[in-house]
């Protein structure tokens, strides 16, 4: 009797491993994978979105651009040729949503720190007060890294076509004021392929957390 009770309890415990096994093999199979999306100006609220390009629902790609950054160095795209990065609208005299904003990028430059192939691209809205200098002294109160964080100024022209006609991110501001622009608390994802892939309220936490994971998930997805 205690051998056939032995024989059973060996039996039934084999059998529970087996399904155990078998079940995780097909939750994982029936599992969706991860994919994130590639946005283009019809998937995003047209508010954002300059009225040219509104239309556009496929290839959409980041133009070319040419900027000083807090250094007075000329950055263009050739410094994100390859890059998964981060974009985002600010001004150093904003005292709303910018400092948590800042902040929380500050996050994201410390979770990428050492990959090489990740980096961060901040356009202030207000070029005619935020100057070299002004970003300069910005980049060194909130522990901005050169290598790794551009702040960039320049045109407001040119500032507010990338905003709304790349990075679709911006709200257009007071319509008898040239190119005036409204940014958002919108962080942009960009991959390797110069291409928008996803938006993030760069205010809250839990969506830089998310943020962090994607930038992750798009490190490992283009290495396959």
């Amino acid at each position: 009797m205690k051998a056939f009770l032995y024989q059973y309890r060996k039996f039934f415990g084999v059998l529970l491993v087996f399904s155990i096994i078998v079940i995780s093999l097909f939750y994982s199979a029936l599992k969706p994978k991860k994919s994130l999306p590639i946005y283009n100006p019809s998937d995003v609220n047209p508010e954002l979105v300059d009225t040219t390009v509104q239309y556009i629902s496929k290839y959409h790609k980041i133009a070319d651009f040419s900027f000083t950054n807090q250094n007075g160095k000329t950055i263009t795209q050739k410094d994100y040729e390859g890059k998964i990065y981060v974009a985002d609208f600010f001004f150093t005299t904003c005292k709303s949503i910018c400092p948590k904003m800042t902040t929380n990028l500050v996050d994201v430059q410390k979770a990428f720190l050492d990959n090489p192939k990740v980096k961060l691209l901040s356009f202030t809205v207000m070029p005619d007060i935020d100057s070299v200098s002004v970003l300069k002294d910005y980049a060194q109160i909130n522990g901005v890294i050169d290598t790794k964080w551009n702040l960039v100024t320049g045109d407001k022209k040119a500032i507010y076509t990338m905003a709304r006609k790349s990075y679709l991110a911006v709200k257009q501001g007071k319509p008898e004021e040239l190119y005036d622009m409204v940014h958002t608390e919108n962080f942009v994802l960009v991959d390797s392929k110069k291409r928008v892939r996803g938006f993030y309220d760069g205010t809250k936490k839990e969506e830089i957390q998310k943020l962090i994971e994607d930038i992750n998930w798009l490190l490992e997805d283009e290495k396959k």
